[in-house]
């Protein structure tokens, strides 16, 4: 009598199975990016439900962002990087520098190293002053970024922050593309599970 381990196994011997098709190893990696960059990057970050504001001059993004935060409570927005900090102050926006994230924190504002187009994400290192918790614990974590900053392929993301740091690189290098996500639970999808729930990049073009 055949047993059960014998049956499967012989149809796994009869079985026919195709050969794979033999990859193309001259076919290029990424897609083309057929349009600029910050386009390219505000709509693929937009596809993860991510948010890009673009704004022409400094002056005018933190006037943007004085108006988006304007009902945020006092004490509720957290900023640790001394250059951002400045621009804050002048610009007569409320916030709190702690070394230790509060439990009310609604919204986390950092820089950044590099916005990569190709797949809308955000590149941060722990070596900027924001730390490694605003980036993980904020409900909404904001980017202020620069035109300058934006690369097409990640590759080249990878190149220019071993190029950036050099000797002194990082302990951390963290890639964000949209909100924190899961659809763990009955396969829906929930923002916001593991870390912020909005990604918004404040783009000066």
């Amino acid at each position: 009598m055949t047993s059960a381990r014998d049956e499967i196994l012989n149809k796994l011997k009869s079985a026919v199975h195709a050969m794979p098709e033999k990859p193309d190893f001259d076919e290029p990696v990424y897609h083309t990016i057929d349009k600029p960059l910050e386009q390219a990057f505000k709509e693929n970050l937009e596809k993860v439900n991510g948010f890009v504001y673009s704004f022409s001059s400094e002056e005018k993004l933190y006037k943007g962002l004085k108006e988006y935060i304007s009902s945020i409570r006092k004490g509720k927005v957290v900023c640790n990087e001394d250059q951002i900090c400045r621009q804050l102050e002048k610009s007569a926006i409320q916030y709190r520098k702690s070394a230790s994230i509060p439990e009310d924190i609604e919204i986390g504002i950092t820089s950044c190293d590099f916005l990569i187009a190709h797949t809308g994400s955000v590149m941060i290192s722990s070596a900027q002053q924001g730390g490694r918790q605003i980036i993980a614990y904020s409900p909404v974590h904001i980017v202020i970024a620069y035109k300058r900053q934006l690369i097409d392929y990640l590759d080249k993301a990878y190149s220019g922050i071993i190029e950036k740091y050099k000797d002194n690189f990082p302990s951390q290098v963290t890639l964000i593309t949209g909100p924190s996500r899961t659809a763990d639970i009955e396969k829906t999808l929930v923002l916001g599970a593991h870390g912020p729930r909005e990604l918004i990049v404040f783009l000066v073009a």
